[in-house]
């Protein structure tokens, strides 16, 4: 068996109405030869995807892909996230494109010096449906993630690992069939969708039909029509 971690935050661990990236993946013929292991951290920022490395390399992968920096751009656009994470996941400074950058070639260096595992680093699925979007949050959220995609893009470069070009394959069909703007972010209704999910058992498709999202099941984390499309870009790394 092929042993392929999957590490990063609720992309990775698709926990709740967040599309299973790893399910999926796992019922493809194509990938009967691999165990799945899911080290997805719903709310982690690539420094805590750093100090959890000890637990992946005890697995001794042979893949390992990283989905990782969407919540370092959500902490740094909305002024409540980083309250909440800046306490919850023990952040000893506020995130940056340059902390994120460091803290991933650490990440990337450590796996590649205490693994022989083949490594893909994977740009991010954007937040929101408005590419061209004037209003501030979006705007912002859209610069950033151009942003960090480039900063992903140069680190496997620079590294010599894969990489998967999620944020463009994803903001293409985004802006071929663009939605909503994603404005601000407020807890409750993640807790809503939740509750939809687990009392009311909707899919996630069907609780983003009820929010308006295409790609997203609340604007942040992906459904069906988006996880796939982010499958079968991280399927051709599986298959190399």
């Amino acid at each position: 068996m092929i042993t392929t971690v999957f590490l990063g935050s609720s992309t990775v661990s698709g926990k709740g109405q967040a599309f299973d990236l790893i399910g999926e993946l796992a019922t493809r013929p194509a990938n009967d030869a691999f165990k799945f292991s899911n080290f997805g951290v719903g709310g982690d920022l690539a420094y805590n995807v750093l100090q959890r490395l000890p637990e992946v390399v005890a697995a001794h992968p042979d893949k390992v892909v990283i989905i990782i920096g969407g919540n370092d751009i959500i902490a740094s656009v909305f002024e409540n996230v980083w309250r909440i994470f800046r306490i919850t996941k023990h952040l000893p400074q506020r995130p940056s494109p340059e902390w994120f950058e460091a803290n991933l070639r650490s990440i990337v260096r450590e796996l590649k010096v205490r693994t022989s595992a083949s490594i893909a680093l994977a740009s991010l699925p954007q937040v929101g449906e408005d590419p061209s979007s004037s209003n501030p949050a979006q705007a912002k959220l859209n610069d950033l993630y151009e942003r960090y995609g480039a900063i992903i893009k140069r680190v496997a470069e620079e590294e010599h690992v894969d990489y998967v070009p999620l944020y463009e394959i994803l903001r293409e069909q985004i802006a071929a069939s663009p939605g909503a703007a994603f404005t601000s972010f407020r807890f409750l209704p993640f807790y809503r969708d939740t509750l939809r999910f687990f009392l009311l058992r909707k899919t996630g498709d069907e609780i983003a039909r009820l929010n308006g999202w295409r790609f997203h099941v609340d604007g942040v984390h992906l459904n069906s029509r988006g996880g796939t499309i982010a499958a079968d870009a991280i399927q051709e790394f599986l298959s190399k």
